[in-house]
């Protein structure tokens, strides 16, 4: 049973699911449609969902409060990430980030020896349904501009704010 919460942030609330393999869905509440991604994730791990708590909802919670409050930089949380494999590939990048940093588009598509990929990785970080876990927000316009995020430009400014304000590190593209 995929078990549900809502987990509230300096950003807004989030919605959380779990299952017991771990973490399958983490996004701001206003973001995308919320019974969308359940019937999605519910077809997905083949589980029923119900609201409430489970262990990795748990954990999730209190890591979430040490990441806002700027004393978590890494999350250890099992999680339940099903995509094609190339978004597989993309998310996998994207947990390679180190916190406070960003990288381009570009970047990410050059990583995955595949440059003329921007769009394609851009369509595969935009499905990722784990925010702030695996870190899309890090990822960045070759110009330095902020594009892109399902939560919102202003959410995704602040994160990579609080993020570089707690790690002290500045724009780093060339981390691949």
């Amino acid at each position: 049973m995929i078990k549900t919460t809502t987990i509230g942030t300096p950003l807004g609330d989030m919605i959380a699911a779990a299952s017991s393999a771990g973490i399958c869905l983490l996004e701001f509440a206003e973001g995308r449609v919320a019974s969308d991604d359940f019937k999605e994730i519910s077809e997905l791990c083949d589980e029923p969902l119900k609201r409430g708590l489970n262990w990795h909802l748990w954990k999730l919670r209190r890591q979430m409060k040490q990441y806002f409050s700027g004393k978590r930089k890494d999350f250890s949380i099992p999680l339940v990430t099903k995509g094609t494999d190339f978004q597989e590939e993309c998310w996998h990048i994207l947990r390679k980030i180190p916190y406070g940093a960003t990288i381009s588009y570009q970047k990410q598509a050059d990583s995955l020896n595949n440059p003329e990929a921007v769009r394609a990785v851009a369509q595969a970080n935009g499905s990722n349904r784990i925010a702030i876990v695996i870190p899309c927000h890090r990822v960045i316009g070759s110009d330095g501009s902020l594009v892109g995020y399902s939560g919102g430009l202003k959410r995704k400014k602040w994160l990579i704010d609080h993020e570089r304000k707690y790690s002290g590190q500045a724009i780093d593209q060339d981390l691949f």
